[in-house]
């Protein structure tokens, strides 16, 4: 009898085999399921929960810019350093973050629509940024079919957003929660299976 790990192949096919060791994972695997569980029930909740979710997260979103705004603001003033050349550009910064997380506090449905904007912006530019890249690996010879039709689904996305703006900033913060949501629950509870049947076989 052996005391080599337990291994079992991640891949299939003619591919090489991945092998994961059981000292490679957790070993509460009942804690990760039932946190798994817990995160798939929450993300399917947030789809029929949309705008509350929406504004939770920019409620934590704001509490998390003022505390790190107010931190920054406290060490500036504690290291009283008369020749830190950046000391006035960090206190500024400080005081527009404590003043972007008050905003986002006082009023979370505005920093919502300000927030949504920010993502129609950002897939709108990541969008455009794989179709550049893929037309040029076209260019090349590489492989650029995948990457433009993934810049095109970006820019789509933004599409929506920015055009049912300002209604969109009730619902696409909390559907993108939701879903992260969903895909950690996946992942923890096929994390904890594998753990499970691993322990088994050991």
């Amino acid at each position: 009898m052996t005391n080599d790990p337990v291994t079992e192949p991640q891949a299939h096919g003619d591919g090489p085999l991945v092998g994961v060791t059981l000292e490679e994972l957790p070993r509460k695997w009942k804690w990760l399921m039932a946190l798994g569980i817990l995160m798939l029930l929450g993300g399917c909740l947030g789809f029929f929960m949309t705008v509350a979710v929406t504004i939770v997260t920019v409620l934590f979103y704001g509490s998390m810019i003022l505390v790190g705004g107010v931190a920054s603001l406290l060490h500036v003033i504690k290291e009283r350093e008369e020749r830190w050349q950046g000391r006035l550009i960090h206190i500024l910064l400080a005081l527009v973050y404590i003043a972007a997380g008050m905003i986002l506090l006082v009023n979370p449905v505005a920093g919502s629509m300000a927030l949504t904007l920010m993502l129609g912006a950002m897939f709108l530019t990541m969008g455009a940024m794989r179709i550049g890249y893929g037309f040029r690996c076209r260019k090349k010879g590489w492989r650029w079919v995948s990457m433009v039709l993934f810049g095109l689904v970006d820019v789509l996305f933004a599409v929506i957003i920015i055009a049912s703006w300002p209604l969109s900033s009730l619902w696409i913060i909390g559907i993108m929660v939701s879903i992260e949501l969903i895909m950690n629950g996946w992942l923890l509870t096929f994390t904890a299976l594998a753990v499970r049947r691993l322990a088994q076989e050991r």
